[in-house]
């Protein structure tokens, strides 16, 4: 397997756990007041997400298209 592809897998990894972070940083009962009142998500929780999402994309493009041995 070459580097780009197990970098890619960690980064596949990494993106999957931020999102499920931040789908349970979200599902907190402060974090649903804080929506409640201002209509979005903290900081912290909206940067598992950007952070997850980036980082399944990546690590997917990796694993896709990263060289061939």
């Amino acid at each position: 397997m070459s580097p780009q592809r197990i970098v890619g897998l960690v980064l596949l990894a990494v993106g999957i756990l931020l999102l499920i972070l931040g789908y349970n940083a979200s599902q907190s009962v402060a974090e649903q007041a804080m929506e409640t009142v201002t209509g979005r998500f903290t900081e912290t929780t909206t940067w598992y997400f950007i952070g997850g999402v980036a980082g399944t994309v990546a690590g997917l493009g990796l694993i896709m298209f990263g060289k061939k041995k």
